[in-house]
């Protein structure tokens, strides 16, 4: 989800939710502790030089039980960091503290954020010799092609 579209739908809530890939919310209370810009630079394993630019929500449940982030209130820190940091309209990346830092792509229900696992890949498939997916062959298939098993015919 870009930043552009996580601003549209901020326009229209009363409330800021974001529910995890189980199901379960983050605490009502949590409080967006950072709004940042992520870029990382890197070769993949096929040698190729990479730019990758992230925006980046960190969220942290406060305990603080007295404050709930109000959608407004979110936007107006959106705005800052883009005038600050130089924000432009990138993929939204959010971080949240379970049992160790996750980082989760961000996606939208309808009426939440929504948080996606994120995945890892080969970016370079073509370069380091990753094989391609295993025939699946039925084993029925196989016996109906080999001669009778006796000593000597290779089948045993």
């Amino acid at each position: 989800m870009k930043l552009s579209e996580v601003k549209n739908e901020l326009s229209t809530l009363e409330n800021v939710a974001f529910v995890l890939p189980n199901g379960t919310y983050v605490p009502e209370h949590f409080h967006v502790t950072e709004v940042g810009l992520i870029t990382k630079k890197f070769i993949d394993c096929g040698g190729k030089l990479r730019n990758e630019t992230v925006v980046n929500f960190q969220l942290w449940d406060a305990n603080d039980f007295e404050h709930r982030l109000k959608p407004k209130k979110l936007l107006d820190i959106i705005t800052l960091s883009e005038k600050v940091l130089g924000i432009q309209d990138y993929e939204v990346e959010v971080e949240y503290q379970a049992e160790t830092i996750g980082k989760y792509d961000l996606g939208f229900n309808g009426t939440a954020f929504t948080l996606i696992n994120k995945l890892t890949a080969c970016l370079a498939e073509d370069q380091c010799g990753i094989p391609d997916n295993k025939q699946k062959v039925k084993l029925s298939e196989i016996q109906s092609q080999t001669t009778s098993c006796s000593p000597g015919g290779g089948c045993c």
